[in-house]
């Protein structure tokens, strides 16, 4: 028995996680902590302005955090096929298991459970990740899988992807992921315009700024919706076949598009049609606060002996 990288190579490896990845929950993290930090301060806030920073500050960070959120998604097109496949190579031995294939715009992530998962003496719980993103190279990692000795529908599908396949998947889904990041990138640069702009008196720029930012996360659910029009191989186990469809990463980015379009087409409406409404909505809590300080002073002081001797002329007159 030898070991490769350090550990023994026909011993369980570490797993990765099908549907988070480091990056993931730190963008997790970081939003939640605004969110709740705003929360925490959101007390202090008086009037009905209270429930308008609530709506305008979470619903802008919600889409800030979607738009990072999703470039670190393996959930962009998902596929499960539940087959009897052989396990290993040089081996007759056969399982039923449950195939699990997703693909995110850096890369695809295959899954390998049991059913159940003990079987052969052994857990059969498979999860590998196998990128092409900028600085990976898929053809190396689809190599190291196969001097591991991973199991035969694990290096059937990474084989499907890689650079040297009849099938092509390779090249479309690389393509189509790095427009879709760049896209998005674009979109997460104007979604921090769009909150400057916006609070400051200028609503059109910041409008535009917001309807830009739905059309660039628009652009990216269309370059990775532009693979579909290519024939996929047939990924087939045993009788099975496996089937792919668009995951919750795409449907959630599409859906914030179309929010953000919907925002950005109502601000720039208002800012034509009624400007005086749209300035009062969006500075209503600096109107608060203007009408708190002309309230908060109770002390008036007042000298009504000094406004009698203001009020009346005094005539002096000596007599001689």
């Amino acid at each position: 028995m030898t070991l490769w990288d350090g550990e023994l190579s026909f011993y369980p490896q570490p797993r990765h996680a099908t549907g988070i990845s480091v990056p993931l929950l730190i963008v997790i993290v970081v939003f939640s902590a605004l969110a709740v930090s705003f929360l925490l301060i959101l007390p202090g806030i008086r009037g009905h302005s209270r429930w308008f920073w609530l709506v305008r500050v979470l619903l802008s960070l919600f889409i800030g955090a979607e738009i990072v959120a999703v470039h670190f998604s393996a959930e962009w097109s998902v596929g499960r096929v539940s087959t009897n496949t052989s396990y290993k190579a040089f081996s007759a031995a056969r399982v039923r298991a449950q195939v699990g294939l997703h693909v995110g715009l850096e890369g695809i992530n295959i899954t390998l459970t049991g059913i159940p998962v003990q079987q052969l003496n052994e857990t059969i719980d498979y999860n590998e990740q196998f990128r092409w993103r900028l600085g990976e190279n898929y053809a190396e990692e689809y190599t190291e899988a196969l001097e591991k000795g991973l199991p035969d529908p694990v290096l059937y599908l990474a084989e499907k992807f890689t650079p040297s396949s009849p099938c092509g998947l390779y090249r479309q889904y690389r393509l189509a992921g790095h427009y879709a990041s760049a896209t998005l990138w674009v979109a997460f640069c104007l979604w921090l315009l769009s909150n400057a702009l916006l609070s400051m008196p200028v609503p059109l720029y910041g409008g535009l700024a917001l309807l830009a930012t739905g059309a660039f996360s628009l652009f990216s659910v269309f370059s990775f919706a532009s693979i579909s029009r290519v024939p996929l191989c047939p990924l087939r186990f045993g009788s099975s076949a496996l089937s792919s469809h668009y995951g919750a990463a795409f449907w959630v980015t599409l859906a914030t598009g179309v929010l953000c379009l919907f925002l950005g087409g109502a601000v720039v409406s208002l800012h034509y049609a009624r400007p005086s409404a749209l300035r009062t909505f969006l500075d209503q809590s600096v109107q608060n606060c203007d009408n708190q300080a002309r309230g908060a002073s109770p002390l008036n002081f007042s000298n009504p002996v000094r406004k009698q001797f203001e009020a009346s002329d005094l005539i002096i007159s000596t007599n001689l």
